[in-house]
Formats: C-alpha cells, structure tokens, sequence
C-alpha cells in the first residue's frame, strides 16, 4: 500500500486548554513520525510526497470565509503585537449565536472555533495546507486505480466542520478527500470514521446531502468528547435523511461489542454503493491510549483491516487520533496489513 507524507506537519506544535491549565498539545510531531517509522521498518509499500492542490479543493468542503480566516490568523494576531499561540477568548453560544464574522481577530478566533483545543502557530496554515494535500494525493491513488492507500495527515481533521475548528482539526481532509471524488466524476461516497471521537466535523459537512453516507463508531457523547454530537438518533436532516449512522459506544468497549457496531456500518456502507471508500483512521480506541477509554488491542486493528477490505470497496485511510502510546505506529499499521491481507 501507498503512504503519503508531507514534512510540513513538523511546522505545527500547538498547545490546548485542557483540565483548566494551557498545556502542550497531545497532538504533536511525533505522532506522525513514530507511525511513518513503522511503516517504512515493515515495508508496507512506497511512501510518496504530498503533491499541491488549489485552495479550491479546501473550499470544496469548507467556506471560503474559513479558509481565509485559517490562511492569515497568524498574521493577524501577530500585528496586535502576540508572540504567544492563539488561542479563542469567547464563543458564540446559544443566544449569542450569529452569522457575522467579527471584525478582529479575537473575536474570529471564537467565532471559527469549537474549543480551545486547535491554536494557530506560525506554521499551522502550511501544516495543515499540507495535510490536506496529503489525503487529496492519496485519493487520486485511489482514483487512478489502487486499491488502498494510506493517508499520513497531520494535523488530524475530523474534528473540523465546514465553518469551525477545533479537536486538533483545522482543514477536514477526509471530507476534502471525499468532495474530490465528487468532482472528478463519483456518484457516491462514503466516509467511516472509526477514531474514538466522534467525527462532528464530518458530519457537519455532510448532514443534508445523499451523495455521502457518513458513519462514525465513538465513544458515547454523554461522556466524551465532543459531547455535543454523535448520538444514535443523528441520521441525517433534509435530503440527507437516513445517510449518517452514528455508533455511540460505552466506556470500556472492547472488541466483541466494537466488531457488531463496524459490522453494521460496514453492511449499510456496503448497501450504499459509493464508489469509493474514505476511512478517518483513528487509533486512539486502543487500550492504551491516554485521553480515551476503549480496549482494543493491536491485534483488533488487525480484524479491523480485514473487515473494512470484505466490503470490496476502494479505499483512502485517512490518519486521525492517537495520542503519543507506543503502540501507535503498530495499530495504524496493523490496519493497514489487514485491509492488504497481510495479518
């Protein structure tokens, strides 16, 4: 299988509020590298640099108010004289909720964000431009013909919706992926999100439409992030209706309970017929990692390959969650085996 990686990342080290206290991002550089170690030490296949799109195909799943927004917030706030990360202030909630971008840049920072989990950095637009490149050149793999290739994004995606960042995620690259296929002639695409968390980004992208059926299998919203989405009655608004499956999940699944819920979304992935097949490839259900609480164990990411591969569809994982274990670069891989045959 074909890998795609871009360097790029390397230019994005954030940190995030979390527990009360600015602390540094659990989504950093070594993540990547740790899981490219271990593809090149198995010998999965060539890795390939990320060729360079056109904005267009960013805006293509986002606004492009947004795109704008993510392309000169460094600059922006670096005028105001701020060396530091950016971080939001204020969050247009509930009654405050409007459509008006602000004119300065803290209140842009509130209105593009979900959380205080995605700071913009002086690298963050050409890491995250990167990694949207990366998904956009493992599609066209995938377009041209492959049957699987692999994704190595970072920054991670999921968590960003057509307007907001947040979760680490500032450009969605499995939506972006997955609108490239669109436009270069499919009829239907599906998206399977099998990170922890619960793909809102994606679902937020996708909710009206039935050109792409969209399911996530997560932890259960009551209890995790993001809290706000994912329960089982989203299906799907408008002429989307029925085209989102969601899998909330309890604390403690381990992989007799996990494999029924992937079974199901694979079976209704299957019934739709897409063209092809987008994977937002998170590992952070492992037993291990430290902001989750699933039990899979690396062997589980084994069965997962191969279940996602009996479903025959062409396939573009997308690289996701998982949090600085060990075991990252192994149960990334191992899935990847898996849909190959190689377990």
């Amino acid at each position: 299988m074909i890998t795609v990686f871009s360097t790029a990342h390397r230019l994005h080290h954030g940190s995030e509020l979390k527990d009360g206290a600015i602390k540094p991002s659990f989504e950093a550089p070594q993540r990547a590298e740790i899981v490219l170690d271990r593809v090149q030490q198995t010998g999965l296949g060539q890795v390939l640099p990320a060729q360079e799109f056109d904005r267009t195909c960013y805006v293509a799943a986002h606004s492009e108010r947004y795109v704008r927004f993510l392309e000169t917030a460094w600059s922006e706030w670096a005028a105001t004289g701020k060396t530091h990360h950016a971080l939001p202030l204020v969050w247009p909630v509930r009654d405050l909720a409007t459509d008006q971008e602000p004119g300065f840049i803290d209140g842009k920072l509130g209105f593009y964000a979900m959380d205080a989990g995605a700071a913009i950095t002086p690298g963050t637009w050409d890491a995250v431009r990167g990694s949207a490149d990366v998904a956009l050149t493992a599609m066209e793999q995938v377009i041209d013909g492959a049957k699987g290739a692999f994704a190595l994004c970072r920054p991670p995606g999921h968590h960003a919706a057509r307007e907001y960042m947040g979760g680490y995620c500032y450009l969605n690259n499995a939506a972006i992926a997955a609108e490239r296929c669109l436009s270069r002639g499919a009829e239907r695409v599906a998206v399977l999100d099998v990170d922890f968390h619960h793909g809102n980004g994606t679902q937020n992208i996708f909710y009206d439409r039935p050109d792409v059926f969209f399911a996530s299998i997560h932890g259960d919203p009551q209890v995790s992030y993001p809290y706000f989405s994912g329960h089982a009655h989203e299906q799907g608004a408008g002429a989307g209706v029925g085209f989102t499956a969601n899998y909330p999940l309890a604390k403690g699944t381990a992989w007799d309970r996990y494999q029924v819920a992937l079974k199901d979304g694979l079976g209704r992935i299957a019934a739709f017929k897409p063209a092809f097949l987008v994977v937002s490839l998170g590992v952070d259900t492992f037993e291990g990692d430290p902001i989750s609480h699933f039990k899979l164990t690396s062997d589980d990411f084994l069965r997962m390959g191969a279940m996602i591969a009996s479903i025959g569809i062409p396939t573009v994982f997308v690289m996701e969650g998982g949090y600085m274990v060990d075991e990252i670069g192994v149960n990334a891989v191992n899935t990847l085996q898996g849909f190959d045959g190689d377990s």
